[in-house]
């Protein structure tokens, strides 16, 4: 099999196996959008929160809008407690038309973990396995309506697979990811993601592929008898294409969710595609960088607003600009921006 090969999760069929993580402060629609754009088969949302979710937060229903050009689309909650996750999931099938839930069990930031959700889990698989079942239940007990991508209210027809994201466990000397897959899978999970870093890692060291190859292996002996394979996806220190081939090649990993690499480099999509299908990709000149910076922020200040789109697009063209000429100086402006036309000015030149 070719290493850019479709995918299926379930009833979910994907066209391809390179996909955009979900990336707090990234992952909204706009750069969705711009990452499908640039070839990302599927994506993700930025995390969203189950106790917010069901407190009726309208900045959290935000989150979950799917890109006009996203044919598919998941929706990443996170929450600490099953009654509330499955609450919130009723909530996710309600008001939106994703295709998929993906339940985050890898967010290592201590505000996330003291709710007993992200990488907490994997310091307890038995509650894992609670969040999971929860979910799945919630979406197989659905009987309401649901959202259509027209915007119409219809009919709920079929069940939405779900999702476990997690890491290889709470730290070195408890390396949990073999019990948190086998909670995922006897709980319903129909696909399993794996950050290759402990928590108490964050995002420091390197993420060890060695332990996701095992994973594969594990998953694979596991649901050999399934009516349907369960796939695995990898994350972590994919930054290139030439990242992403060897990944593919040293893991036997299904997909590879692109998160940092594609900060500012929506292009990664389009560069890994090619090499992974003709060995050859092609440098994106600045022009091209920056053309992509402008509409995806015409896409925030349309989400937005103005004021508040420029000042998320600071950092963002920031990670545009990497690896350009005069780039440090540029940055330097960038961070000041105030408006879109400020942002014509300081980058006409490029």
């Amino acid at each position: 099999m070719s290493l850019y090969h479709p995918v299926q999760i379930a009833s979910l069929k994907l066209d391809g196996n390179l996909f955009l993580a979900p990336v707090a402060g990234y992952s909204d629609r706009a750069f969705r959008s711009i990452c499908r754009e640039c070839g990302a088969n599927f994506a993700y949302t930025e995390m969203v929160s189950a106790e917010a979710l069901t407190r009726g937060s309208g900045k959290t229903e935000e989150l979950m809008r799917r890109a006009p050009n996203e044919e598919q689309y998941a929706i990443q909650i996170f929450g600490g407690k099953p009654e509330t996750m499955a609450d919130a999931t009723r909530l996710v099938l309600e008001k939106t038309s994703c295709e998929c839930i993906d339940i985050n069990g890898g967010c290592p930031v201590p505000k996330i973990i003291k709710t007993n959700a992200g990488s907490a889990l994997t310091r307890d698989p038995e509650h894992l396995y609670r969040i999971v079942s929860a979910v799945v239940k919630a979406i197989k007990d659905y009987d309401g309506k649901r959202i259509n991508r027209a915007g119409e209210v219809v009919p709920y027809e079929k069940e939405i697979p779900v999702t476990v994201k997690f890491r290889l466990g709470w730290d070195s000397e408890h390396i949990t990811w073999k019990e948190c897959a086998e909670a995922a899978l006897k709980a319903g999970a129909s696909a399993l993601t794996m950050h290759g870093r402990t928590r108490a890692q964050g995002y420091e060291g390197k993420a060890d592929w060695h332990a996701l190859s095992e994973l594969v292996a594990f998953v694979r002996e596991k649901t050999a008898d399934a009516p349907q394979k369960i796939p695995v996806f990898g994350s972590g220190d994919a930054f290139t294409p030439e990242d992403a081939k060897r990944m593919l090649e040293e893991t036997g990993c299904d997909a590879v969710m692109f998160a940092r690499g594609a900060m500012g480099n929506p292009f990664l999509f389009t560069q890994t595609h090619d090499f992974l299908t003709t060995g050859q990709m092609h440098d994106i000149d600045a022009g091209t960088r920056i053309e992509a910076g402008f509409r995806e922020l015409d896409l925030l200040v349309a989400d937005r607003g103005e004021k508040s789109a420029c000042l998320e697009m600071r950092k963002r063209f920031c990670a545009y600009s990497k690896g350009l000429n005069g780039g440090g100086a540029l940055r330097k402006l960038l961070v000041q921006a105030e408006s879109v036309a400020q942002f014509k000015e300081i980058l006409a030149g490029f």
